[in-house]
């Protein structure tokens, strides 16, 4: 671990704050992370991890490239020393063998041994889990059913499609029935029927009552198969939202107006909790369905031309881009 500079050591201080005792109970949570922070040499690449992810729970990550996505994953796994703070995996703390044996991973870039087949492939993960050569017997063509390759069993791997290998990759990361999952990118390389059987998997882990940490950028997949999503930035969880209460209470207007001053915009701000004005598009997260009316009377009255004005639900991508900004890519 390299030294870290004065000017990152004050930055910390000045950015890292005491963080309030979670409000859940810590034997029902999965993840339990406090200022997690990792810095290489002069980098900060996790400025304060602080997350709490519930058992059985799907749990989305979110951020733009370079947000510390996978070093806080890589911490939790034990697989990036963190520079400070503290961790729980499954109650104990990260690098603990015994919770090491109960989760599964599925990295972004993963490498199998080619020459191997599939069957075999399950094996020997099975094998590194210490799982039973008879129960093995039984499970590996159950994960291989799972995920669609019984018929590709004896093939090997050098011999794969990408979605045929990003499938096997799924299969070894549920073959030790782990009680949390961690999926970084899941659905990559994956047709529509390949994202389907995905969803399917990951619902079906969570009614098993495993816990599921998702890292995706189809925001779309997200929004449907997660529970709750944290937004990260800058190494920072910037919000979590309830994907319950965020599908019943995000209320937007898209508008197409004219003549449009910078006194009405500010006004704006008194019936949502953002205004954005591109040209002629206004488009407003409402603090409340009803004020849609009243918005509308608002730009009249103050001799603002509206073609079209329309209620829309904003969806977790229109969060994504309110939270951090339209200039970052996941």
């Amino acid at each position: 671990m390299g030294v870290v500079s004065s000017s990152i050591r004050d930055q910390e201080a000045e950015t890292l704050q005491p963080e309030p005792l979670p409000t859940v109970p810590r034997t029902e949570l999965a993840i339990s992370a406090r200022r997690l922070r990792k810095v290489f040499e002069d980098k900060i690449a996790v400025r304060g991890l602080t997350l709490d992810v519930r058992r059985g729970e799907v749990f989305g990550f979110l951020g733009p490239n370079g947000a510390g996505k996978s070093t806080s994953v890589k911490m939790l796994l034990d697989l990036v020393k963190p520079s400070s703070g503290d961790a729980e995996v499954l109650g104990r703390p990260i690098g603990d063998l015994q919770a090491k044996a109960r989760i599964g991973f599925l990295p972004e870039h993963f490498r199998f041994y080619d020459w191997l087949t599939a069957t075999e492939l399950l094996r020997l993960h099975g094998r590194l889990y210490d799982i039973p050569p008879e129960a093995l017997r039984h499970r590996v063509p159950t994960m291989l059913e799972t995920v669609g390759l019984s018929p590709h069993s004896k093939k090997q791997l050098r011999h794969f499609s990408k979605g045929m290998l990003q499938r096997i990759g799924l299969a070894q990361s549920l073959i030790n029935e782990p009680d949390l999952l961690f999926l970084d990118e899941p659905t990559s390389g994956l047709d529509p029927v390949g994202r389907r059987l995905v969803r399917d998997i990951i619902k079906s882990e969570r009614e098993r009552g495993a816990t599921v940490f998702l890292n995706s950028h189809l925001l779309s997949e997200v929004e449907v198969t997660c529970d709750r999503v944290a937004f990260i930035k800058a190494g920072e969880v910037i919000e979590i939202r309830d994907m319950n209460s965020f599908a019943e209470g995000r209320n937007g207007i898209r508008a197409r107006v004219t003549g449009i001053s910078e006194d009405v915009l500010l006004g704006l701000h008194a019936f949502a909790s953002s205004v954005l004005c591109d040209s002629e598009l206004l488009t407003m997260n409402l603090n409340g369905p009803e004020l849609a009316p009243r918005v509308l009377r608002y730009l009249v009255e103050h001799g603002v031309e509206v073609f079209e004005f329309t209620p829309v639900r904003l969806s977790l991508e229109d969060r994504f881009l309110e939270i951090l900004g339209a200039d970052h890519g996941l």
